[in-house]
């Protein structure tokens, strides 16, 4: 079985963003633990720390429910010296927030070359980024987002995300989150059963299943292989609702949170009532 919910505001407090899954029915759910536009954030208090575990624990949320996403600001490959250790130094923090909260997983976008360096060298260095990281965190799994492969972001091939995995020291603490827009904008077919099925082989073989530790379902405005990153609800985009069936069936997929970032919150619940639908049948 795996956990359904969104990415949902954690406005007035990470708690509040507890209360949020409950009402559109979820049983996962994504947040931001502090501003995902600004480098630094106030510390997390004991009032808050204990508001946000309270609420995890009387609604039945447990850290491998719960797939926090850090920063948008923070590049792990940044290309100039000043950037990547401001980059490292939020990361580390964004971990040990993670860490405050009881929380095991962090989910990022790998980084950007800036076309100043090679790919090599820039996946070096978010390898780098991460090692640095577990190194001064315990418990905390750095989970890497595919992306749409926009500007000079790497990430948007299987075999990017694999090439990072392989210079991890401790494999036992890194992970994919796999996102379909990004990967259908990248070039990697969703829009019928057999297509997705052979875009998961694909994955399975480049990457493996044993690294997958979350998923982001969204639909795509963008188009096929365009490497531009448009969400859109699910059945409404270019991808439609066949991809989603098969996701939910597909056995090799267990025990994962699976978060929306659809663009309309109004019909979350109802996005997640069809999913588990389909995942029941």
């Amino acid at each position: 079985m795996n956990y359904l919910g969104a990415h949902v505001s954690a406005a007035g407090g990470v708690d509040q963003a507890v209360k949020r899954a409950v009402e559109i029915g979820a049983d996962a759910f994504a947040l931001f633990t502090k501003n995902q536009r600004q480098w630094r954030a106030k510390p997390l208090d004991e009032a808050t720390i204990e508001a946000f575990r309270a609420a995890c624990t009387e609604h039945g949320f447990g850290p491998g429910q719960i797939l926090p996403h850090d920063s948008y600001l923070i590049n792990l490959g940044h290309p100039e010296a000043e950037g990547l250790t401001k980059s490292r130094t939020a990361f580390l923090e964004e971990c040990r927030r993670c860490e405050l909260l009881g929380l095991s997983l962090l989910n990022f976008h790998p980084g950007s070359h800036l076309r100043k360096i090679s790919e090599g060298d820039c996946l070096a260095r978010i390898a780098e980024s991460i090692n640095g990281a577990l190194a001064e965190t315990a418990g905390v799994t750095a989970v890497i987002e595919n992306t749409a492969g926009q500007g000079s972001n790497l990430g948007w091939r299987f075999e990017h995300l694999a090439e990072i995995i392989d210079q991890v020291d401790d494999k036992s603490r890194v992970g994919v989150c796999l996102d379909t827009c990004h990967a259908f904008a990248a070039g990697y077919d969703l829009r019928t059963a057999e297509a997705c099925t052979t875009t998961l082989d694909e994955f399975d073989r480049v990457v493996g299943f044993r690294y997958l530790r979350g998923m982001h379902l969204n639909d795509a405005k963008s188009e096929f292989g365009s490497r531009v990153d448009r969400h859109h609800s699910l059945g409404q985009g270019n991808i439609g609702l066949d991809a989603f069936t098969t996701l939910m069936r597909d056995t090799r997929i267990n025990g994962i949170p699976m978060i929306l970032e659809t663009i309309d919150p109004s019909i979350w619940a109802d996005e997640i009532a069809w999913l588990r639908e389909q995942q029941a049948t």
